[in-house]
């Protein structure tokens, strides 16, 4: 028998069977709309504020500070466009890599449309960043860095760089 063996659980990953027990109930029971008025949605918001409360208690934060997304892509807009607008008074400069996510890349796309500056950093064939480059990069207005820990394409993008190369030598 073949047996799948998964490797982008960066990308998306199985529900924990706690997490499914869990949200049995609004699935099908308590599935409400949270921001509506009738019992149903009322006590759907109640879940979700009990969420919140759970997950500020891990990491030690506030529950205001504590917002649910649908994916990454959305995290990734939310943080960069409300990083760059909450700032835009101390200044308008972002530093990132050529190699983010396009949810990074199209969000900082958007912000030069709004006059924001933008310096997109070059990546070696491991996918980092010249610290040097970066520092040089820093300036007096710059608001947000967002660089990438790990790029799960990290192969991809050496595999292109060098079929790049090889079509520049013929």
């Amino acid at each position: 028998m073949n047996k799948i063996i998964y490797l982008d659980h960066a990308a998306t990953t199985a529900v924990d069977e706690l997490v499914i027990k869990e949200m049995i109930p609004y699935f099908g029971i308590e599935y409400g709309n949270a921001s509506s008025l009738y019992s149903i949605g009322r006590s759907a918001k109640r879940a979700v504020e009990e969420s919140r409360r759970k997950v500020a208690k891990e990491i030690n934060a506030d529950t205001k500070e504590i917002y649910f997304t649908s994916c990454g892509s959305e995290s990734d807009n939310l943080a960069i466009k409300g990083v760059a607008y909450a700032n835009r008074e101390k200044g308008n400069h972002i530093i990132t890599s050529k190699i983010e996510h396009h949810a990074v890349t199209e969000s900082c796309e958007f912000l030069e449309k709004q006059g924001f500056r933008i310096t997109y950093l070059n990546v070696d064939e491991k996918g980092f960043v010249n610290l040097e480059e970066l520092e040089n990069s820093i300036c007096e207005d710059t608001i947000l860095i967002s660089i990438m820990f790990a790029n799960n394409e990290i192969r991809n993008y050496r595999a292109y760089k060098t079929n790049w190369r090889n079509s520049k030598k013929t």
